[in-house]
């Protein structure tokens, strides 16, 4: 199938430069090493057709919605505006009242002596009455209650780069040790009795740091508790899994092995460096049990400091909504380690060694390439693509993540041209 400079027709309106978009585009179709290259623009430009289309239905959808939005804010400011009237009115009856107790408080009180109560009398229990309530020693609670609904996935910058988390399948049972290529991060990991805690173990983490993001965004004071309550129902519904027995199971081993993995390293957090091993997660109690089933209901979790002052810090990055449908742990890291270092770009380039690196595996070179062929080829990373150059050598093969968004990848190739 031969690449269709039609493609582009109605484009004009974008760039003054489309002709020689189009031109680049059919140059390098025609190169057979950048073949997939031409195919991935073709597929770009048919999602901006489609978009071009739907644009004006959803232009005219959101203008409905917000003329009846605007109808239902005037209608509730009316009754606003009557009950604040109201309050004025019976303020101000209050205030008369109060001013007349306190032209009354201030009036010398009559002493009868005949019942044997003399002014002195009446002074001395005055004078030992309290003067005021005691003070509110806890003004908050002592942990972070986390029940905000539909917060922004969050995660920490930390371990989205470095590898933390283990990504087999299997018990994990040995010691990790990783140094980055530069020599300047160290990470020593030992692992439970059950294992290192797994990439799947770590959305318990991603799921409070959303919510303690969210709070303190929000401005709650009970956010800067390192100690967390959640429903365990929640969080499975949150993490997308089932809300069975076995899944309230599973979730207690992922407590088990984030509080039992203990990490030594000297990278740090919020600016600050934890000089002791510590673990993912200091510990963790349940709260509340169903009374049929044993079943936990809620659980209170203490966060780790490392993990603690990240958050603090804002040291976090959004993830996309769909991060929890990804299945494999090493799909789940590629996404993380490309949502940490392509972001918002059309693309980053990457080679297959130092992604291997970074993402932790345990596998062989040949295994991660073989697993990284697959990523490519199946193509259902959520925000990005990927693709692979071919090479002789495994260790000379060159990763490419390009952005899901093809008006963002059209601005840039364009800006690129210019500057080229």
């Amino acid at each position: 199938m031969a690449f269709d400079p039609a493609l582009l027709a109605g484009l004009d309106d974008l760039s003054p430069d489309y002709q020689e978009l189009t031109g680049a585009l059919a140059y390098h179709y025609e190169s057979d090493w950048e073949h997939h290259l031409s195919r991935f623009y073709s597929e770009v430009l048919l999602d901006l057709q489609e978009a071009r289309l739907q644009l004006p239905r959803e232009i005219l959808s959101e203008n409905t919605d917000k003329q009846e939005r605007i109808l239902i804010l005037k209608a509730r400011i009316q009754r606003l505006e009557e009950k604040r009237d109201e309050y004025e009115k019976e303020l101000s009856e209050i205030r008369e009242r109060l001013s007349e107790y306190q032209l009354k408080a201030a009036q010398p009180i009559a002493v009868d002596d005949s019942y044997g109560i003399t002014q002195d009398l009446f002074d001395e229990v005055a004078e030992n009455q309290p003067k005021k309530l005691l003070p509110i020693r806890h003004s908050n609670r002592d942990f972070f209650l986390a029940d905000l609904v539909d917060t922004v996935l969050k995660d920490d910058n930390v371990t989205m780069e470095v590898p933390v988390y283990s990504l087999s399948t299997k018990p994990d049972l040995s010691t990790f040790k990783w140094v980055s290529k530069d020599g300047k991060r160290k990470l020593e990991i030992t692992p439970s009795t059950l294992g290192r805690a797994t990439m799947h173990d770590k959305d318990v983490l991603i799921y409070v740091t959303s919510q303690m993001t969210e709070a303190l965004n929000r401005d709650r004071s009970d956010a800067k508790n390192r100690v967390v309550r959640f429903t365990v129902h929640d969080y499975l519904v949150t993490t997308n899994r089932h809300t069975s027995g076995r899944e309230y199971q599973t979730f207690e081993i992922a407590l088990r092995r984030l509080s039992g993995t203990r990490i030594y390293t000297n990278i740090e957090t919020g600016d600050i460096r934890i000089k002791r091993d510590f673990g993912l997660i200091d510990g963790w109690e349940i709260v509340e049990k169903s009374p049929t089933d044993e079943r936990m209901i809620a659980v209170e979790i203490t966060l780790s400091e490392w993990l603690f002052n990240a958050i603090q810090a804002r040291e976090v990055l959004t993830l996309d909504p769909n991060y929890f449908r990804i299945r494999k742990p090493i799909e789940r890291k590629v996404y993380e380690i490309a949502r940490k270092h392509c972001g918002n770009q059309a693309q980053w380039k990457i080679s297959l060694s130092l992604l291997h690196e970074k993402s932790g595996s345990r596998a062989s070179i040949y295994e991660f390439h073989e697993a990284m062929k697959d990523i490519a080829k199946f193509n259902h990373l959520p925000q990005y693509k990927i693709s692979l150059t071919s090479a002789t050598r495994v260790a000379d093969v060159m990763v490419t993540v390009y952005t899901r968004d093809a008006q963002r990848y059209i601005k840039s190739f364009i800006e690129n041209k210019k500057i080229g």
